[in-house]
């Protein structure tokens, strides 16, 4: 049933790096191109907080990411629909974006930001936390949605499990099984209730970070001849090394004729890791999450610019950044003056930036790959070296 609404192709692959299967493609939409490795900033809500569609676009960003659970319950999918007409209608026209979008299910939010009434085999019914209504979200209705808002890409609707200590050890694989089960379960409801032929429908593959459920879900989603497949259910509460573990081994298996998408991962030395690995695609809310709350990324690491160390410095964020908050003379001592002060200001400059820093390194994987000089490509971002101290940030989280 694969669309003929994406198309995807490689160009280079490394060669020259053990264990390197980095490739460097294209992915080809209704509303335009992305380069990949590609890296999607996170517009929850149809809005990234505080910044336009064109600074956005400025930062070399290509493909965004919406999220369904938060479009279903305001303004509407139907509502998004209809806005313009029938003919302009969707959520490209909505929000002002006028190149590629996917939309992440609303599956993993349903399970893990709302207060859940009723989980089972039809789907999710939940409190909304805008006006407190039962709501129903399954395989059927994400579908519906998503169709509605009109998306380049659709994530098929599946069954995230917790991880990390908020499962006890002895229910883990007994839940990761049956999410994995469900998932494919779903994936087949999604399959036939998805009818768009200018949407593309991407599988996900679950398993928590047991890498044989992993192996055995790879084979049941990639059974269906979709448009692309996904990582789901890492960055969910599990350390690095298990994200690693899961990744190195998933993406290898997925196929290579189609775009392999990481779901909510992450810091920069994850994404290395995972180009790896073989993926091609990335979302996370880190950029502008964490830039809203002062925190900057750089070649050689994060910053927090609400230490007292950066009130008198005079220099940019990164001296060789050409983001509007480096390029534009924007001191590291003004930028923290703004958090403290808490002027709006702030919040959008290093949010830019972040989201620069991101496309930059996605760029200069790129161009390793094309030259297939993988090895150099680490020298030159100090970043991607480092273990992170934090765990990793939750899966799709909403950028609220």
């Amino acid at each position: 049933m694969r669309s003929k609404a994406l198309g995807f192709e490689v160009s280079h692959r490394c060669t020259s790096a053990v264990g390197v299967h980095a490739r460097r493609g294209r992915v080809t939409t209704p509303h335009g191109t992305f380069e990949t490795p590609a890296f999607m900033p996170v517009a929850t809500a149809a809005a990234m907080k505080g910044l336009t569609p064109k600074q956005v676009r400025g930062t070399g960003s290509e493909c965004i990411l919406n999220n369904a659970f938060h479009l279903l319950l305001r303004p509407g999918a139907e509502r998004i629909k209809n806005h313009g007409g029938v003919e302009n209608g969707g959520v490209h026209n909505f929000m002002r974006w006028n190149g590629p979008i996917l939309t992440d299910s609303g599956g993993f939010q349903a399970f893990s930001m709302a207060q859940i009434n009723r989980m089972d085999e039809d789907g999710v019914t939940f409190k909304s936390f805008i006006d407190g209504a039962m709501v129903h979200l399954g395989p059927e209705s994400s579908m519906s949605v998503q169709q509605a808002l009109g998306a380049d890409i659709a994530m098929a609707f599946d069954d995230c499990p917790p991880a990390g200590d908020s499962i006890p050890e002895s229910q883990r694989r007994e839940r990761t099984l049956q999410a994995k089960d469900r998932t494919i379960r779903w994936l087949k409801r999604c399959v036939a209730a998805h009818h768009r032929e200018d949407q593309a429908l991407f599988g996900i593959v679950q398993g928590g970070t047991e890498l044989d459920l992993r192996t055995a879900s790879v084979e049941e989603t990639c059974a269906f001849d979709l448009c692309g497949y996904a990582i789901g259910g890492v960055a969910v509460g599990e350390g690095t090394d298990a994200i690693e573990s899961v990744v190195r081994h998933t993406a290898p298996l997925l196929p290579a004729n189609r775009p392999r998408y990481l779901m909510g991962v992450g810091y920069p030395r994850d994404i290395m890791m995972a180009v790896e690995s073989g993926v091609d695609m990335f979302d996370c809310v880190l950029p502008t999450r964490n830039g809203r709350n002062g925190m900057a990324f750089t070649r050689d690491g994060a910053i927090r610019l609400r230490n007292a160390i950066h009130s008198d410095d005079p220099n940019p964020i990164e001296p060789d950044c050409d983001c509007e908050a480096c390029a534009g003379g924007f001191s590291r001592a003004y930028l923290r003056h703004l958090f403290m002060a808490g002027e709006m200001l702030g919040p959008t400059l290093v949010s830019l930036h972040n989201i620069r820093l991101f496309q930059r390194l996605l760029l200069d994987i790129r161009r390793a790959i094309e030259d297939d000089a993988w090895l150099q490509l680490r020298n030159r971002w100090p970043c991607v070296n480092q273990v992170h101290g934090e765990t990793q940030e939750l899966n799709g989280v909403s950028d609220e």
